[in-house]
Protein backbone atom coordinates (compact mmCIF):
# COMPACT_ATOMS: atom_id res chain seq x y z
CA UNK A 1 0.00 0.00 0.00
CA UNK A 2 1.28 3.44 -0.91
CA UNK A 3 2.61 5.82 2.29
CA UNK A 4 2.44 9.59 2.20
CA UNK A 5 5.10 12.45 3.09
CA UNK A 6 4.65 16.15 3.18
CA UNK A 7 5.69 17.36 -0.18
CA UNK A 8 8.25 20.02 0.30
CA UNK A 9 6.93 22.21 -2.90
CA UNK A 10 3.07 22.55 -2.27
CA UNK A 11 3.02 21.48 1.65
CA UNK A 12 0.41 19.06 1.08
CA UNK A 13 0.39 15.44 1.36
CA UNK A 14 1.75 13.13 -1.06
CA UNK A 15 1.18 9.55 -2.40
CA UNK A 16 4.42 7.34 -2.81
CA UNK A 17 3.84 3.81 -4.80
CA UNK A 18 6.76 2.33 -6.57
CA UNK A 19 3.57 1.61 -9.29
CA UNK A 20 2.64 5.23 -9.48
CA UNK A 21 3.53 5.63 -13.36
CA UNK A 22 1.75 2.29 -14.38
CA UNK A 23 -1.54 2.49 -13.35
CA UNK A 24 -4.02 4.10 -14.89
CA UNK A 25 -7.55 3.36 -14.07
CA UNK A 26 -8.97 5.90 -11.47
CA UNK A 27 -12.06 5.89 -9.68
CA UNK A 28 -12.94 9.53 -8.40
CA UNK A 29 -16.38 9.65 -5.34
CA UNK A 30 -17.67 12.96 -3.76
CA UNK A 31 -17.29 13.24 -0.41
CA UNK A 32 -20.69 13.38 1.10
CA UNK A 33 -21.83 15.27 -2.18
CA UNK A 34 -24.87 16.63 -1.01
CA UNK A 35 -24.19 18.06 2.19
CA UNK A 36 -21.15 19.09 0.97
CA UNK A 37 -23.12 21.23 -1.43
CA UNK A 38 -24.80 22.58 1.04
CA UNK A 39 -22.44 23.59 3.26
CA UNK A 40 -20.43 24.98 0.91
CA UNK A 41 -23.16 27.71 -0.06
CA UNK A 42 -24.39 28.17 3.71
CA UNK A 43 -21.26 28.41 5.98
CA UNK A 44 -22.96 28.51 9.13
CA UNK A 45 -23.48 24.64 8.50
CA UNK A 46 -19.61 23.92 8.43
CA UNK A 47 -19.33 23.00 12.18
CA UNK A 48 -22.59 21.30 12.34
CA UNK A 49 -24.36 17.83 11.28
CA UNK A 50 -26.33 18.01 8.42
CA UNK A 51 -28.49 15.28 6.79
CA UNK A 52 -30.14 16.01 3.21
CA UNK A 53 -33.44 13.95 3.32
CA UNK A 54 -37.05 14.46 3.39
CA UNK A 55 -37.79 15.16 7.43
CA UNK A 56 -41.19 13.58 8.25
CA UNK A 57 -41.87 10.05 9.75
CA UNK A 58 -41.32 7.93 6.42
CA UNK A 59 -38.61 10.24 4.97
CA UNK A 60 -35.13 8.53 4.13
CA UNK A 61 -31.95 9.84 4.75
CA UNK A 62 -30.13 11.01 1.25
CA UNK A 63 -26.68 11.97 2.13
CA UNK A 64 -25.35 12.59 5.50
CA UNK A 65 -22.14 14.69 6.69
CA UNK A 66 -19.51 12.88 7.95
CA UNK A 67 -20.51 14.86 11.80
CA UNK A 68 -23.84 13.21 11.29
CA UNK A 69 -22.08 9.80 10.34
CA UNK A 70 -20.23 9.42 13.51
CA UNK A 71 -23.23 9.47 15.35
CA UNK A 72 -24.57 6.47 13.06
CA UNK A 73 -26.73 8.07 10.86
CA UNK A 74 -26.44 6.52 6.83
CA UNK A 75 -27.64 7.02 3.86
CA UNK A 76 -31.11 5.04 3.14
CA UNK A 77 -31.38 5.06 6.54
CA UNK A 78 -34.99 5.89 7.84
CA UNK A 79 -35.11 9.91 9.11
CA UNK A 80 -36.90 8.89 12.63
CA UNK A 81 -34.05 6.44 12.64
CA UNK A 82 -30.87 8.91 11.89
CA UNK A 83 -32.55 12.25 14.06
CA UNK A 84 -32.68 9.36 17.22
CA UNK A 85 -28.77 8.69 16.49
CA UNK A 86 -28.21 12.35 15.82
CA UNK A 87 -31.12 14.69 17.70
CA UNK A 88 -29.61 17.83 16.83
CA UNK A 89 -28.84 17.36 13.09
CA UNK A 90 -29.93 19.92 10.76
CA UNK A 91 -32.07 18.22 7.81
CA UNK A 92 -32.62 19.80 4.85
CA UNK A 93 -34.24 18.74 1.76
CA UNK A 94 -32.29 17.54 -1.31
CA UNK A 95 -32.13 20.41 -4.24
CA UNK A 96 -31.71 18.03 -6.84
CA UNK A 97 -31.30 20.86 -9.72
CA UNK A 98 -28.38 22.32 -7.88
CA UNK A 99 -26.56 19.23 -7.25
CA UNK A 100 -26.85 18.35 -10.92
CA UNK A 101 -25.29 21.97 -11.82
CA UNK A 102 -22.40 21.18 -9.69
CA UNK A 103 -21.89 17.53 -10.85
CA UNK A 104 -21.75 18.96 -14.68
CA UNK A 105 -18.77 21.79 -13.34
CA UNK A 106 -16.71 18.58 -11.65
CA UNK A 107 -17.05 16.61 -14.96
CA UNK A 108 -16.02 19.64 -16.91
CA UNK A 109 -12.83 19.50 -14.93
CA UNK A 110 -12.70 16.05 -15.75
CA UNK A 111 -12.57 16.11 -19.08
CA UNK A 112 -9.52 18.70 -18.68
CA UNK A 113 -8.03 15.22 -17.23
CA UNK A 114 -8.83 12.65 -19.71
CA UNK A 115 -11.22 12.65 -22.45
CA UNK A 116 -12.76 9.03 -21.75
CA UNK A 117 -14.98 8.66 -18.28
CA UNK A 118 -17.54 6.89 -17.16
CA UNK A 119 -19.89 8.29 -14.97
CA UNK A 120 -21.29 5.87 -12.26
CA UNK A 121 -23.96 8.83 -11.07
CA UNK A 122 -23.83 12.78 -10.16
CA UNK A 123 -21.32 11.82 -7.69
CA UNK A 124 -18.63 9.35 -8.73
CA UNK A 125 -16.77 8.33 -12.03
CA UNK A 126 -14.44 6.01 -13.48
CA UNK A 127 -11.68 8.35 -15.36
CA UNK A 128 -9.47 6.57 -17.85
CA UNK A 129 -5.85 8.34 -17.72
CA UNK A 130 -4.02 5.98 -20.66
CA UNK A 131 -1.67 8.09 -23.05
CA UNK A 132 -4.16 7.72 -26.09
CA UNK A 133 -6.80 9.34 -23.53
CA UNK A 134 -5.13 12.31 -21.69
CA UNK A 135 -3.59 16.19 -23.76
CA UNK A 136 -0.68 15.82 -21.90
CA UNK A 137 1.64 12.35 -21.72
CA UNK A 138 4.32 13.81 -20.20
CA UNK A 139 2.65 13.88 -16.65
CA UNK A 140 1.71 11.15 -14.93
CA UNK A 141 -1.72 9.80 -14.33
CA UNK A 142 -1.19 10.60 -10.35
CA UNK A 143 -0.46 13.87 -10.88
CA UNK A 144 -3.38 14.19 -13.22
CA UNK A 145 -5.59 12.94 -10.22
CA UNK A 146 -3.80 14.89 -7.60
CA UNK A 147 -4.08 17.89 -9.85
CA UNK A 148 -8.28 17.24 -10.88
CA UNK A 149 -8.65 17.11 -6.49
CA UNK A 150 -6.96 20.59 -6.19
CA UNK A 151 -8.98 21.93 -8.85
CA UNK A 152 -12.49 20.33 -7.52
CA UNK A 153 -11.81 21.69 -4.46
CA UNK A 154 -10.90 25.27 -5.58
CA UNK A 155 -13.43 25.74 -8.47
CA UNK A 156 -16.06 24.21 -7.21
CA UNK A 157 -15.72 24.26 -3.27
CA UNK A 158 -16.20 20.62 -2.62
CA UNK A 159 -13.84 17.84 -1.64
CA UNK A 160 -13.75 14.27 -3.57
CA UNK A 161 -11.38 11.11 -2.68
CA UNK A 162 -9.58 9.15 -5.58
CA UNK A 163 -8.97 5.91 -6.12
CA UNK A 164 -6.03 4.71 -8.43
CA UNK A 165 -5.23 1.45 -9.78
CA UNK A 166 -5.06 -1.03 -12.69
CA UNK A 167 -8.74 -1.51 -13.21
CA UNK A 168 -12.32 -0.29 -12.32
CA UNK A 169 -13.00 -2.79 -9.11
CA UNK A 170 -9.46 -1.91 -7.74
CA UNK A 171 -9.66 1.74 -8.34
CA UNK A 172 -13.27 1.72 -6.78
CA UNK A 173 -12.43 0.18 -3.51
CA UNK A 174 -9.23 2.37 -3.41
CA UNK A 175 -11.33 5.46 -3.79
CA UNK A 176 -12.92 4.59 -0.20
CA UNK A 177 -10.35 3.71 1.91
CA UNK A 178 -9.06 7.39 3.29
CA UNK A 179 -12.07 9.22 3.16
CA UNK A 180 -12.81 12.10 2.89
CA UNK A 181 -10.39 14.04 0.92
CA UNK A 182 -8.24 11.24 0.13
CA UNK A 183 -5.95 9.88 -2.24
CA UNK A 184 -5.35 6.26 -2.06
CA UNK A 185 -3.59 3.82 -4.20
CA UNK A 186 -4.17 -0.49 -4.92
CA UNK A 187 -0.97 -1.65 -7.15
CA UNK A 188 -1.15 -4.84 -8.73
CA UNK A 189 2.16 -6.16 -5.83
CA UNK A 190 -0.08 -5.95 -3.36
CA UNK A 191 -4.02 -6.22 -5.07
CA UNK A 192 -4.11 -9.98 -3.55
CA UNK A 193 -2.60 -9.49 -0.20
CA UNK A 194 -4.98 -6.44 -0.22
CA UNK A 195 -7.87 -8.21 -0.84
CA UNK A 196 -8.08 -11.45 1.09
CA UNK A 197 -8.84 -10.28 4.67
CA UNK A 198 -11.47 -8.40 3.18
CA UNK A 199 -14.98 -8.41 3.58
CA UNK A 200 -17.25 -10.22 0.64
CA UNK A 201 -19.47 -7.10 1.08
CA UNK A 202 -16.71 -4.90 -0.07
CA UNK A 203 -17.43 -5.91 -2.93
CA UNK A 204 -19.81 -3.73 -5.30
CA UNK A 205 -22.61 -5.53 -6.29
CA UNK A 206 -22.76 -7.96 -3.49
CA UNK A 207 -25.60 -6.64 -1.98
CA UNK A 208 -27.20 -8.58 1.54
CA UNK A 209 -29.23 -11.63 -0.29
CA UNK A 210 -25.90 -12.23 -2.45
CA UNK A 211 -23.72 -12.32 1.02
CA UNK A 212 -26.16 -14.45 2.70
CA UNK A 213 -25.79 -17.12 -0.08
CA UNK A 214 -22.38 -16.99 -0.15
CA UNK A 215 -21.69 -16.90 3.64
CA UNK A 216 -23.88 -20.11 3.60
CA UNK A 217 -21.47 -22.05 1.81
CA UNK A 218 -18.53 -20.81 4.32
CA UNK A 219 -17.48 -17.76 2.32
CA UNK A 220 -17.13 -14.51 4.04
CA UNK A 221 -14.25 -13.11 2.99
CA UNK A 222 -12.61 -12.44 -0.55
CA UNK A 223 -9.80 -14.70 0.28
CA UNK A 224 -12.34 -17.20 0.61
CA UNK A 225 -13.87 -16.63 -2.81
CA UNK A 226 -10.08 -17.00 -4.31
CA UNK A 227 -9.88 -20.54 -3.07
CA UNK A 228 -13.52 -21.99 -4.48
CA UNK A 229 -13.47 -22.70 -8.06
CA UNK A 230 -15.39 -20.11 -10.67
CA UNK A 231 -18.15 -23.31 -11.48
CA UNK A 232 -18.85 -23.47 -7.83
CA UNK A 233 -19.69 -19.47 -7.49
CA UNK A 234 -21.61 -19.50 -10.65
CA UNK A 235 -23.83 -22.66 -9.19
CA UNK A 236 -24.03 -20.39 -6.29
CA UNK A 237 -25.18 -16.82 -7.30
CA UNK A 238 -25.63 -17.42 -11.21
CA UNK A 239 -23.03 -15.56 -14.01
CA UNK A 240 -21.71 -13.14 -11.67
CA UNK A 241 -20.13 -15.92 -9.64
CA UNK A 242 -17.48 -15.20 -13.32
CA UNK A 243 -17.18 -11.61 -12.24
CA UNK A 244 -16.48 -12.65 -8.45
CA UNK A 245 -13.74 -14.98 -9.48
CA UNK A 246 -11.80 -12.54 -11.12
CA UNK A 247 -12.52 -9.82 -8.65
CA UNK A 248 -10.50 -12.40 -5.45
CA UNK A 249 -7.95 -12.31 -8.00
CA UNK A 250 -7.56 -8.82 -8.57
CA UNK A 251 -8.83 -9.11 -12.44
CA UNK A 252 -11.51 -7.05 -13.76
CA UNK A 253 -11.89 -6.54 -17.69
CA UNK A 254 -14.48 -4.21 -17.88
CA UNK A 255 -13.60 -1.01 -19.68
CA UNK A 256 -14.44 2.76 -18.84
CA UNK A 257 -16.64 3.63 -21.39
CA UNK A 258 -18.14 7.52 -21.96
CA UNK A 259 -21.12 5.72 -23.72
CA UNK A 260 -22.28 3.91 -20.76
CA UNK A 261 -25.81 4.73 -20.93
CA UNK A 262 -28.81 3.83 -18.63
CA UNK A 263 -28.60 0.61 -17.28
CA UNK A 264 -32.22 1.16 -15.98
CA UNK A 265 -34.99 3.21 -15.71
CA UNK A 266 -37.48 3.37 -12.47
CA UNK A 267 -39.87 4.96 -10.94
CA UNK A 268 -40.88 4.75 -6.92
CA UNK A 269 -43.16 6.47 -4.47
CA UNK A 270 -43.78 5.74 -0.51
CA UNK A 271 -47.57 5.75 0.74
CA UNK A 272 -48.70 7.55 3.03
CA UNK A 273 -49.98 4.77 5.40
CA UNK A 274 -48.46 0.76 4.52
CA UNK A 275 -50.76 -1.22 2.51
CA UNK A 276 -51.30 -4.83 1.32
CA UNK A 277 -54.28 -4.51 -0.89
CA UNK A 278 -53.63 -6.05 -4.41
CA UNK A 279 -56.10 -3.14 -5.17
CA UNK A 280 -54.22 -0.19 -3.96
CA UNK A 281 -50.74 -1.52 -5.15
CA UNK A 282 -52.21 -2.37 -8.64
CA UNK A 283 -53.63 1.81 -8.59
CA UNK A 284 -50.29 3.18 -7.80
CA UNK A 285 -47.96 1.09 -9.94
CA UNK A 286 -50.51 2.24 -12.84
CA UNK A 287 -49.20 5.97 -12.28
CA UNK A 288 -45.17 4.23 -11.78
CA UNK A 289 -45.50 2.60 -15.36
CA UNK A 290 -47.20 5.70 -17.00
CA UNK A 291 -44.00 7.18 -15.35
CA UNK A 292 -41.27 5.07 -16.98
CA UNK A 293 -42.93 4.64 -20.18
CA UNK A 294 -42.77 8.28 -20.47
CA UNK A 295 -39.13 8.11 -19.41
CA UNK A 296 -38.30 5.52 -21.76
CA UNK A 297 -40.18 7.62 -24.69
CA UNK A 298 -37.99 10.67 -23.48
CA UNK A 299 -35.13 9.12 -23.87
CA UNK A 300 -35.73 7.36 -26.95
CA UNK A 301 -35.08 3.65 -25.49
CA UNK A 302 -36.87 0.62 -24.65
CA UNK A 303 -37.12 -2.12 -21.78
CA UNK A 304 -36.65 -5.30 -22.04
CA UNK A 305 -37.17 -6.63 -18.60
CA UNK A 306 -39.87 -5.41 -15.61
CA UNK A 307 -38.97 -5.16 -12.52
CA UNK A 308 -41.26 -4.56 -9.35
CA UNK A 309 -39.67 -2.98 -5.75
CA UNK A 310 -41.76 -3.52 -2.58
CA UNK A 311 -40.62 -2.53 0.84
CA UNK A 312 -42.41 -3.77 3.93
CA UNK A 313 -43.40 -1.81 6.59
CA UNK A 314 -40.12 -3.61 8.80
CA UNK A 315 -37.60 -2.13 5.95
CA UNK A 316 -37.35 -5.07 3.87
CA UNK A 317 -36.86 -4.76 0.63
CA UNK A 318 -38.31 -7.34 -1.98
CA UNK A 319 -37.42 -7.60 -5.94
CA UNK A 320 -38.83 -9.27 -8.97
CA UNK A 321 -38.53 -9.16 -12.20
CA UNK A 322 -40.10 -10.42 -15.41
CA UNK A 323 -38.53 -10.66 -19.11
CA UNK A 324 -40.55 -9.39 -21.61
CA UNK A 325 -40.96 -10.94 -25.03
CA UNK A 326 -39.95 -7.98 -26.60
CA UNK A 327 -38.89 -4.53 -25.11
CA UNK A 328 -41.35 -1.84 -24.56
CA UNK A 329 -41.95 1.99 -24.04
CA UNK A 330 -45.64 1.51 -23.46
CA UNK A 331 -47.53 1.96 -19.88
CA UNK A 332 -50.42 -0.96 -20.34
CA UNK A 333 -47.32 -3.58 -21.52
CA UNK A 334 -45.61 -2.96 -18.18
CA UNK A 335 -48.18 -2.48 -15.72
CA UNK A 336 -49.93 -5.94 -17.24
CA UNK A 337 -46.60 -7.67 -16.16
CA UNK A 338 -46.16 -5.83 -12.89
CA UNK A 339 -50.03 -6.34 -11.86
CA UNK A 340 -49.12 -10.49 -12.41
CA UNK A 341 -45.90 -9.68 -10.02
CA UNK A 342 -47.89 -7.96 -7.37
CA UNK A 343 -50.49 -11.02 -7.24
CA UNK A 344 -47.56 -13.05 -6.81
CA UNK A 345 -46.05 -11.36 -4.11
CA UNK A 346 -48.72 -9.51 -2.05
CA UNK A 347 -49.65 -11.95 1.16
CA UNK A 348 -50.94 -10.17 3.17
CA UNK A 349 -47.54 -8.19 4.71
CA UNK A 350 -48.37 -4.73 4.35
CA UNK A 351 -46.20 -2.35 2.71
CA UNK A 352 -44.77 0.77 2.57
CA UNK A 353 -43.10 1.48 -0.76
CA UNK A 354 -43.30 0.65 -4.01
CA UNK A 355 -41.34 0.72 -6.74
CA UNK A 356 -41.56 -0.36 -10.47
CA UNK A 357 -38.84 -0.15 -13.18
CA UNK A 358 -37.21 -1.83 -16.37
CA UNK A 359 -33.93 -3.34 -17.18
CA UNK A 360 -32.31 -4.42 -20.63
CA UNK A 361 -32.24 -1.00 -22.12
CA UNK A 362 -32.80 -1.25 -25.94
CA UNK A 363 -32.98 0.50 -28.56
CA UNK A 364 -36.19 2.16 -29.25
CA UNK A 365 -36.23 0.80 -32.76
CA UNK A 366 -36.76 -2.68 -31.22
CA UNK A 367 -40.15 -1.36 -29.02
CA UNK A 368 -43.20 -2.89 -29.26
CA UNK A 369 -43.19 -4.81 -33.01
CA UNK A 370 -47.06 -4.69 -34.91
CA UNK A 371 -48.81 -8.45 -34.14
CA UNK A 372 -51.06 -9.60 -37.05
CA UNK A 373 -53.67 -7.26 -35.23
CA UNK A 374 -51.47 -4.13 -35.47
Amino acid sequence: MPTADVCPRCGDSCVQHRELAGLDIAHVDCDAFYASVEKRDDPTLEDRALIVGHAGGRGVVTTACYLARQSGARSAMPMFKALELCPDAVVMPPDMAKYKQVSNEIRALFLKATDNFEPVSMDEAYLDLRPEHVADNEVAPAVLMARLARDVRAEVGVTVSVGLSYNKFLAKLASDLDKPDGFSVIGRGEAQAFLGPLSISKINGVGAATARRLQAAGIETIGDLRARPEEELMALVGRFGRRLSGYARGEDARDVSTARGSKSISAETTFRVDTGKRAELNVVAARLCERVATQLQRQGVSGGTVVLKLKTHDFKTLTRSRQLPHPTQKADTLHEQVAALIDAVADGRLFRLIGVGVSDIRGSEEADPPDLFS
